[in-house]
């Protein structure tokens, strides 16, 4: 395969010219209620081909590997109409590669039978459907996907990448006739098998809370001190800040580009957001990117202030700064573009004992149902609620949304807890029409001034 891609790639006709190929092997399954509804394993196989020729793109699939020569003219001859046109794409340099990367297993789920795996997951729906009346029904969703990723390119890179992703979602729902509520228990690795096993407690957590969820009142709606949990700070990160940091955004937006100044500061010194590929196990992580780039921890804002953003070599050589690593694919059919990987908000030094300190009327918002972002603004929902008493968590409450715009946001943060705790879940990040790619956010608890609750 080598020496085939090699050989493709060193055509002079183009500026620049790449090929991916991807062999994967898929397993999935799904219950809804008592019903296995869907067990499935597949083979998928397929390639692209980028050439960039006088500023311009262009970009071919294929499924079969016949004919490749053809299909790199091809290629190159939509990138010279593209580049007739006008454009002006150009790429940063980047160090020449050659590597191959294998996944350090501390399971592999292909040595796991696809009965067991049934077996297992069907366990975790028992636990549900017995646990009591008020639950009515369960949803589960498992996958994993491993795959040989093979990059060339016309400098001289050549890549063979292993990769792992696996992930699930085990949901309890509950009603008590006119309301239903939920509670669930997700997973994912990119090394493990592991993860999905032993979530017996977890399983049967989830089904008390949407069971407690159905008593519990909706929050009354205003402006509290909200302290969140690290899943919830873990999804603020990606959501409401992370998108903001990818390159493409901004460089297409002149106001966005204003407020995005690097050294523009956003938050108090303990303050420290960063995105990473370099978190083995994490769902977001690899070692080159789609371009084949070696990937970072790229610091994002330090100590409050902005000093990095996200790239992929198109950006940075667009906006003269320099690549991280950040070009991602959802799979070969689609061009890679500017993408997180692992986002974090590094630990601080509360505890949440501190951060309850001196709340005479707040609220504990736990885990993510969900939500949306438009620019500046950010609507999240929250699994569950406590409401803050005089220092100390009080009632739960449901229906907890928080809304409000992310850099006033990050201005009204004054704590940052030392749990740094790593976040796995099923689903994934979803931009330009590539959904779900896997990525990670891992956080600790945060707490936040001023923070507008929608509620009852």
């Amino acid at each position: 395969m080598k020496d085939k891609l090699q050989a493709l790639v060193s055509n002079k006709a183009a500026d620049y010219l790449e090929i991916r190929i991807e062999e994967s092997a898929v397993t999935s399954l799904r219950f809804r209620g008592p019903i296995l509804e869907a067990v499935n394993t597949s083979l998928q196989y397929g390639g692209c081909i980028r050439a960039l020729v006088n500023g311009g793109w262009g970009f071919i699939t294929f499924n079969d590997v016949n004919d490749l020569e053809k299909k790199v003219a091809q290629a190159i001859h939509q990138a010279k109409l593209v580049g007739a046109a006008g454009a002006d794409s150009k790429l940063a340099p980047v160090p020449v590669v050659e590597d191959v990367v294998h996944v350090p297993f501390l399971e592999d789920p292909r040595q796991v039978s696809l009965a067991e795996k049934v077996e297992l997951f069907d366990s975790y729906n028992d636990i549900i459907l017995s646990y009591g009346k008020q639950i009515v029904s369960s949803s589960i969703n498992y996958f994993d996907k491993y795959s040989k990723i093979y990059f060339a390119n016309s400098e001289g890179t050549y890549i063979l990448q292993h990769k792992l992703d696996l992930a699930g979602n085990i949901a309890a729902m509950a009603s008590d006739g006119s309301t239903t509520q939920m509670g669930r228990v997700g997973f994912g690795s990119s090394i493990d098998f592991g993860v999905a096993r032993n979530l017996d407690a977890k399983v049967r957590e989830a089904c008390g809370k949407a069971i407690n969820l159905l008593a519990a009142p909706s929050v009354r709606g205003g402006e509290y001190t909200v302290i969140v949990d690290p899943d919830l700070a873990g999804i603020f990160a990606h959501e409401a800040f992370g998108h903001l940091s990818e390159s493409d955004f901004v460089y297409e937006n002149p106001q966005l580009q204003a407020v995005m100044k690097l050294g523009t500061k956003f938050g108090g010194d303990f303050l420290n957001i960063y995105d990473s590929g370099l978190t083995a196990g994490a769902r977001g992580y690899l070692k080159y990117d789609d371009e084949g780039v070696a990937t970072e921890k790229t610091d994002l804002i330090k100590e409050g202030v902005l000093v990095g953003r996200l790239h992929t070599r198109e950006t940075a050589a667009k906006m003269g700064e320099r690549p991280t690593g950040n070009a991602r694919a959802l799979d070969y059919s689609f061009a890679p573009i500017c993408r997180m990987r692992t986002t974090c908000i590094a630990p601080g030094e509360a505890s949440l004992e501190d951060m309850l300190a001196g709340v005479k009327l707040g609220l504990y918002a736990k885990g993510s149902y969900g939500g949306e972002t438009n620019g500046e603004m950010f609507t999240f929902s929250a699994d569950e609620g406590y409401m803050i008493r005089d220092g100390k968590l009080a009632e739960l409450v449901r229906d907890v949304n928080l809304t409000g715009n992310v850099f006033t946001t990050l201005g009204n943060i004054d704590m940052v807890g030392k749990d740094f705790t790593t976040r796995e879940s099923a689903g994934g990040c979803g931009k330009g029409g590539q959904v779900p790619l896997p990525t990670s956010e891992w956080a600790p608890h945060m707490r936040i001034q001023n923070v507008l609750i929608g509620g009852k």
